[in-house]
């Protein structure tokens, strides 16, 4: 997806957004952070920050969960909306905030050493311990 527009936005819509350009190929992350933030795995793409444009950002807010990135989402409806890294400049983007339909297909799991224990990763997408 070349030269398009896709847009996407938290559970009620006080978060709204457009990315411009092509969306990475999509992870599934089962770090321990990403498990209790969101109760299961992370589905996101990771595009360039410039990309990214928030067209309405009333109630977004931001925790650094660790020294190395924060985490963006709704304060209202609590929505999960973006990984943030501070040594980047490209961001994660919630593959589940955008307006359906997208192009955005998971490719990977990353952190599978990480996981619950209460699910099977049993597809053929491709494996990492790591990112």
């Amino acid at each position: 997806m070349s030269d398009s527009t896709i847009t996407g936005a938290c559970l009620c819509r006080a978060t709204t957004f457009e990315i411009t350009g092509d969306l990475s190929p999509g992870t599934l992350c089962h770090c321990g952070q990403c498990r209790r933030q969101t109760s299961h795995v992370y589905s996101s793409t990771h595009i360039p920050q410039a990309s990214l444009r928030l067209t309405r950002d009333d109630r977004l807010a931001w925790y650094q969960a660790s020294p190395m990135a924060r985490r963006g989402f709704c304060s209202a409806c609590g929505s999960v909306l973006f990984w943030d890294p501070f040594d980047e400049d490209r961001i994660s983007v919630s593959l589940g905030a955008l307006d359906a339909p997208h192009p955005g297909r998971v490719v990977k799991h990353i952190f599978t050493a990480d996981t619950g224990g209460y699910y099977p990763i049993d597809d053929s997408l491709e494996r990492a311990d790591g990112d």
